[in-house]
């Protein structure tokens, strides 16, 4: 690895496999030619897979992962009742989104590195009718991981008509879903992290339930870009391998996708959740033995695809982030309204989870116990 080319190893976007960035150096492919058709079918087919759904309907779409939050407009009416539960700076921009499409907003948060217990759910959804309830699955300002299964089961034992909408751009690909069995309406990612894609492609996974009040909303989707409308014919069409056009589709991310995605499968969906919890446990540990705390405040509330640390006494971010760069590292500072120069964030997921020859992790870790060594820092 030269010295100007760093390990990325924060939470996204990850490092990404030779395979799939080979995979984007497709010569210029027309969005309806025939090579492609079943290419990007496929991948639709193959994001049901990764959340384990037979029935859900993928959107695959250009943009960002906030594009998925974007898309709930499609579901959303003016002056529905959201409640959010916010475990940090994703959670509170999430209902910040929603509010702009008129939607009457309830906050459910917790202190940094918590979240809202399942009593205090269960409250919230008994008090009042809410048209969604929203989850950040995994927050990747503090690297919380809610249960998102407790939270559908206490949602839809209360309210079954209540859509569950989970935001898993930081743990599709490596935490566990299981979108029918836990009966998720939404579920909101994107391209550059578990799913291991470079940044560009916005993924929205959306049950029947949720495709039904769709098409009985009332009133007209307020978007264009954004309305299903316009892309579930797409989706259906290239899913049934024939060519549709609304917008031109990101051609050779799709291709990248693609290839990362029959990669996935091909492992195993079980084994990568595995193999995931099991290097974070490790990972964790080796943090605990150097005397650091996590910002999540408990183990199993802790993610498997990333862990945001605090910063130890005498040790700030200006010191620590570029002295892993110059080991070849790079890692990321915390984002949390008030508190971001206290903590620092760190990725582990995809391939330097996933292919032990590459020794990402065990990079990572010599790069940060020797940097804070040399900081001065004593466990």
């Amino acid at each position: 690895m030269s010295a100007d080319r760093k390990l990325c190893m924060i939470p996204g976007p990850i490092e990404f496999h030779e395979d799939v960035l080979a995979s984007m150096a497709t010569p210029a492919t027309s969005h309806v030619d025939p090579l492609f058709v079943p290419i990007f079918g496929e991948s639709i087919e193959m994001v049901r897979q990764v959340v384990l759904s037979e029935k859900a309907q993928p959107f695959i779409t250009s943009g960002s992962g906030t594009l998925g939050w974007d898309m709930m407009v499609n579901l959303l009416e003016a002056g529905d009742e959201v409640l959010v539960i916010s475990t940090g700076y994703f959670g509170d921009h999430f209902a910040e989104c929603l509010e702009v499409y008129g939607a009457k907003i309830t906050n459910l948060s917790a202190p940094i590195g918590g979240h809202p217990s399942n009593e205090e759910i269960k409250a919230a959804v008994s008090a009042k009718k809410y048209k969604m309830v929203t989850v950040t699955h995994v927050d990747t300002s503090t690297g919380v991981l809610s249960d998102i299964k407790s939270v559908a089961e206490i949602v839809k034992s209360v309210s079954p008509e209540t859509l569950v909408v989970v935001d898993g751009v930081c743990s599709v690909g490596s935490e566990e879903i299981r979108f029918d069995q836990w009966n998720l309406d939404i579920v909101i990612s994107g391209s550059q992290k578990g799913l291991g894609v470079p940044p560009g492609l916005s993924i929205v996974i959306a049950s029947p339930q949720a495709i039904e009040v769709f098409k009985n909303r009332k009133t007209p989707v307020p978007s264009y870009y954004s309305n299903w409308g316009k892309w579930l014919p797409i989706m259906n069409a290239y899913e049934s391998r024939k060519p549709a056009y609304f917008a031109t589709p990101a051609v050779q991310l799709i291709y990248a996708l693609h290839t990362s995605l029959k990669q996935i499968i091909a492992g195993g969906v079980e084994a990568r959740f595995a193999k995931h919890h099991q290097v974070a446990s490790d990972f964790r540990k080796t943090i605990k033995d150097l005397g650091l705390k996590q910002v999540a405040q408990s183990e199993k509330d802790s993610a498997n695809g990333m862990t945001a640390i605090w910063l130890p006494e005498g040790v700030t971010l200006p010191q620590l982030v570029p002295a892993l760069a110059g080991k070849g590292v790079q890692i990321a500072g915390g984002i949390f309204q008030g508190r971001a120069t206290e903590y620092f964030r760190i990725g582990h997921m995809g391939i330097s989870v996933m292919d032990d020859q590459r020794q990402h992790i065990q990079k990572l870790k010599d790069a940060l116990t020797n940097s804070l060594t040399e900081l001065g820092y004593k466990a």
